[in-house]
């Protein structure tokens, strides 16, 4: 079951070191995501489908998810980071459900967007530090143990990885067909193994025996295999 619709925004900026990304920390005590880093975003309201605050929010298959999660992806995104966004300027990359496990399941929309002129100004509720990186920087504070990422988010950063900048980036994602990834984990195994649609192992629909669409998530470093 799933509880509803949320929107995540991957800002993107040109820097002399190559294409950056905004990486947003979540407090250690509180909340979803405790500790970790992620991109802005948060949960479709009610209000970004244009209903009365105290509605109660649509299921994620009603019509207009994807306008409200501009909305909402625009609105978290100010509300987090200080930075106004323009719902144009936003381009669908992806959608993810968390696998059937998970304690709280929201499907949510990935955008990508060239960030604006400003400053961080970050709401202390949510977020505690930010930072600009490249994906191959982050995976390397991953490795020595000092950025704590979800699969979401590392997967995203890896489709970024060797973009040079944020006019090739939004030029590529608005070329290419949004990819969903419905998250199941396989059973029993060390590291951990979250598997996607096509993968040879997974639940639903597995592909040929040799195929795979997987993030191993070993201590020493991820690693993710896709060869559809």
């Amino acid at each position: 079951m799933l509880h509803g619709t949320a929107a995540t925004v991957v800002l993107l900026r040109d820097a002399p070191d190559g294409l950056q990304v905004l990486l947003l920390e979540r407090p250690r005590h509180r909340g979803s995501f405790a500790g970790a880093w992620v991109f802005p975003g948060g949960r479709v309201d009610p209000e970004d489908y244009g209903l009365p605050a105290d509605s109660v929010q649509p299921t994620a298959n009603d019509d207009g998810e994807l306008a409200a999660a501009l909305r909402a992806g625009v609105r978290e995104t100010e509300e987090e980071t200080g930075l106004r966004l323009a719902e144009p300027n936003l381009v669908r990359l992806s959608c993810w459900e968390p696998p059937p496990e998970a304690p709280r399941r929201y499907r949510t929309w990935f955008f990508l967007a060239e960030a604006p002129e400003g400053e961080i100004l970050l709401s202390p509720e949510e977020h505690v530090d930010a930072v600009w990186l490249t994906p191959a920087d982050a995976f390397r504070r991953q490795r020595e143990g000092s950025m704590e990422l979800y699969p979401p988010t590392w997967v995203t950063l890896h489709g970024l990885l060797g973009v040079e900048t944020v006019a090739a980036a939004l030029a590529a994602a608005g070329a290419a067909a949004p990819q969903t990834y419905t998250t199941r984990q396989l059973p029993g195994q060390t590291p951990p193994v979250m598997v996607w649609h096509g993968d040879a192992e997974y639940p639903q629909l597995p592909g040929d025996p040799e195929a795979r669409h997987r993030l191993v998530m070993g201590g020493d470093g991820w690693l993710y295999e896709r060869t559809l």
